[in-house]
């Protein structure tokens, strides 16, 4: 089971992956490509998702598996990062 503050830094992690690639025109993320790029457990990076979702920051279609099969950002997502970014 991941701490609170390894859960955090995946959902940062999972945050600044997708809205990296909204900034290259891409609409959405592989969950597999991201798990990868990040070396997040399946568990943990499927939890990440569950929460940013709950927060209606991101949309997941998810696998049978419960796994992210693909992963965008939401407008809200998209103002939150913005955001984040002005503020340095």
């Amino acid at each position: 089971m991941a701490t609170l503050r390894e859960r955090k830094t995946y959902r940062k992690a999972v945050m600044d992956s997708v809205y990296e690639a909204v900034e290259r025109n891409r609409l959405e993320v592989s969950g597999a490509t991201l798990r990868d790029k990040l070396r997040i457990p399946d568990e943990d990076l499927s939890a990440a998702c569950a929460y940013l979702a709950g927060e209606g920051l991101i949309t997941v279609d998810w696998t049978s598996h419960k796994t992210p099969a693909t992963i965008s950002l939401t407008h809200e997502g998209i103002r939150f990062m913005e955001e984040q970014e002005e503020r340095g």
